[in-house]
Order: structure tokens, then sequence, then C-alpha cells
């Protein structure tokens, strides 16, 4: 597999991996019951989740697009990105790895912006589900920070990937939403018992995926920085 499909599958699953973490899941139960509002109309309900996950996907291309290419375009920060990156990526991936473990406690307090700015837009258009989505999607808690930028712009940094890597990632973040607004549109008991499913699911992803971000940080920063020869 090539390095840029290895790069597309990461983002993927960085973006499937914010979606189901606990802060951001709150936002998208708050989506779901936001867009599932006209239940009784199927397609607006498809519609809102569309437009809610596109929302998402416009944040995240936003800050991809001004966070790399503004580095990439500094002659110094760029050459010191190429010089010091592989340095980095090792603490970097480590410090992601303890987030997503919860070893450290964070507090955040953003997490009343999802019933807030659901309850203001309730009586607004279908089109208030894109605003939704965008909103939402810069409303970063420790977790969604550390994977969006420890994880996702190093990587889009790596391939020059201002674009692409950030909007596979935030089609990712919305796919739940999208799942449940055909759920919630063919029949509301199967997304509640797939919102229990994404619960179990969710902290063995988050969990296995820590484990594996530190084994790979450690495994950088003894080749990087130490200069140890694991051959």
């Amino acid at each position: 597999m090539s390095g840029w499909m290895i790069a597309i599958a990461t983002a993927l699953w960085l973006g499937v991996l914010t979606s189901i973490s606990p802060c951001p899941l709150a936002t998208n139960i708050a989506a779901v019951s936001f867009v599932g509002r006209r239940v009784n109309r199927p397609m607006s309900v498809f519609l809102g989740g569309v437009l809610y996950t596109l929302g998402r996907v416009t944040a995240y291309i936003l800050l991809g697009v001004l966070l790399v290419y503004s580095l990439l375009s500094a002659p110094f920060l760029s050459h010191s990105l190429q010089k010091y990156m592989n340095i980095l990526l090792g603490p970097l991936l480590i410090l992601v790895g303890i987030v997503l473990l919860e070893i450290f406690e964070f507090s955040f307090l953003s997490s009343s912006l999802g019933s807030s700015l659901q309850e203001k837009t309730k009586n607004s258009g279908i089109w208030s589900a894109a605003l939704l989505g965008f909103v939402f999607a810069l409303a970063f808690c420790p977790a969604s920070a550390a994977i969006f930028f420890g994880s996702l712009i190093p990587l889009a940094l790596t391939h020059e990937s201002g674009f692409t890597l950030p909007a596979i990632y935030g089609l990712a973040t919305g796919l739940p939403v999208l799942v449940f607004a055909v759920l919630l549109a063919t029949g509301v008991n199967k997304a509640a018992a797939a919102f229990d499913r994404i619960k179990s699911f969710e902290l063995r992803a988050r969990q296995i995926t820590g484990v594996i971000f530190i084994l790979v940080g450690i495994y950088f920063s003894l080749v990087n920085i130490f200069g140890v020869s694991l051959r």
C-alpha cells in the first residue's frame, strides 16, 4: 500500500475515532436530534444529515488550508518542519495517546454548546444543519483537538495536503450523523440500538488507538531523538 493510501486511511480512521469520542459524540447526538426533528419527513432528515456533514467538512478544510499552506509557504517554517518534524512526531504521538487513554483529566468549558446552539436553530430551516455542523466542528475538546492538531495536521503537512486529508477527516466525523439520519428516517428503534453499539465500541477503539500511538511515538522517539537503532 502506498504512503498516500495509508495517509487517506489514517485520516479516515482519525475522523471516525473523533466522531465517536465522548465530546464529539455528544455534539453528534445533538445533531441527530436536530436533523431528526422532522422524522415524519424522511427526505428532510436525510438532507439535514448531509448538510450537517458538509458543514463539518467545510470547517476542517478551512482549518487545513489555513494551517498547512500557511506553514508550508513560509520558507523558515517549511524548512524547520522538514528538519524537525520527525523529532517532534514521537513526543506528539505519545501525547495524543495519553489524551486518548485519558491518563490525565482535562476540563472543557464548551460542553453546553450543543444544546444551546441546537435550541437557537431548532425553528430554522434545513440549511441551518450546515451551520450546526460547521460550529460543532470548531468546538474542540481535548481528545478531538489532540487528534486534529496532533495527528491529522502533521500528517497533512507531511503529504502537503491541506485540502484532501482534512476533507476526508471531516467526512468521517460526520458519518455517524449521516447513518443515524437514514436510521431515523426508517425507524427510531434502529437508531437507539445503533447508539448503544457505538458507545460500547468507542472505548475499545480509543484505547487501542491510544496504545498504538504511544508505542509508535516511543519508536519514533528512540530512533529520531536518541538515535537508537532497532534493526
